[in-house]
């Protein structure tokens, strides 16, 4: 019990020492931890978000049996419908990896690379604006981009929810040019500086705000009748400009296919007699006539889908809708 009791009493002595002990590994631990949680978030943060979104062009894929090849075209100029798309893919991840806002000036498309800006032209009613294309679709026989909400109250389609519009690509935007430095002729060189001349100046009225009036022939009584008819132009966002000029009449089309040998033409033409009339009209593509077999023309997108069903039936997978 002695020995028991002068043990006790020694631990006593050295008490101080053992706490203190025991205090400093506690906080090297705490230490350590708080290193590590810094490190974690320090790592997490420098991170790209993934709201950024990443430059795509993307591989060959297949939807719904059809293959789509996507691929940078800085010429791609093609017309025919458009559609929309809203409150289902709010908020949802795009192809390129952004999120989808439906508020945005944004579009989808089959092939071209993403982000690449677009111009979309209604024309039924002459607006045009540039849009971002960061997402794929529409997926739709006959569509040829599908744009943002947004977008589409400005172009004037969103109530009938499509119309018939061109899409011009307007960049590419990882591509970067660098020019060659312009040689000055010698002649030029020691050329006499022309007469100075006086200062022109001209002054017109400001277009309201939010549009941008381009030149052009006076407008048609129908063709007033359809800007009217899409309402006014919402201002847009800052740096978002909606351009409207006249446009002429134009139709819908269904092109089964185009053949370098016009016997073919005449062949699938008749093979689509029992549909509806058609056409075969010559064209020059790079120096290559082909021929073309078309049915149509169509007024109204309603009946083009139609009849685009029943070419897409009879096996003809190449078909289309053009507008014209």
């Amino acid at each position: 019990m002695m020995g028991l009791a002068r043990t006790f009493f020694r631990l006593l002595r050295f008490s101080p020492w053992l706490v203190a002990a025991v205090s400093l590994a506690a906080c090297a631990e705490s230490q350590l931890a708080v290193h590590v949680a810094k490190s974690v978030h320090r790592a997490t943060s420098e991170q790209p978000s993934a709201d950024a979104g990443v430059y795509k062009v993307g591989k060959p894929y297949q939807i719904k049996g059809v293959w789509y090849y996507p691929r940078e075209d800085p010429k791609y100029s093609k017309t025919g419908i458009a559609s929309w798309y809203g409150e289902e893919f709010h908020g949802r991840r795009t192809a390129n990896g952004e999120v989808y806002d439906m508020n945005d000036l944004t579009a989808a498309h089959k092939t071209l690379p993403m982000p690449v800006r677009v111009r979309v032209t209604n024309l039924e009613n002459g607006r045009s604006l540039v849009l971002r294309v960061n997402d794929r679709g529409p997926f739709v026989n006959g569509r040829i981009i599908d744009v943002s909400r947004r977008a589409a109250q400005l172009l004037g389609f969103q109530k009938q929810g499509t119309a018939k519009v061109r899409v011009t690509a307007m960049d590419q935007e990882t591509t970067s040019v660098i020019v060659k430095k312009a040689v000055t002729p010698s002649e030029q060189k020691t050329a006499l500086p022309a007469l100075p001349r006086g200062q022109v100046t001209a002054q017109t009225l400001a277009p309201p705000p939010g549009v941008q009036q381009t030149n052009g022939p006076e407008p048609s009584r129908a063709a007033l009748a359809r800007m009217a008819d899409a309402g006014p132009i919402v201002a847009a966002k800052p740096g978002a400009v909606v351009s409207q000029r006249p446009v002429g009449p134009s139709s819908i089309y269904v092109q089964a296919g185009a053949f370098a040998m016009a016997e073919n033409a005449a062949k699938l033409r008749a093979r689509l007699a029992y549909i509806g009339p058609s056409s075969i009209t010559n064209v020059f593509i790079k120096g290559q006539e082909m021929f073309r077999v078309r049915m149509g023309p169509m007024y109204s997108v309603e009946a083009a889908d139609k009849v685009l069903a029943q070419v897409l039936d009879t096996g003809v997978s190449n078909a289309r809708i053009v507008v014209e």
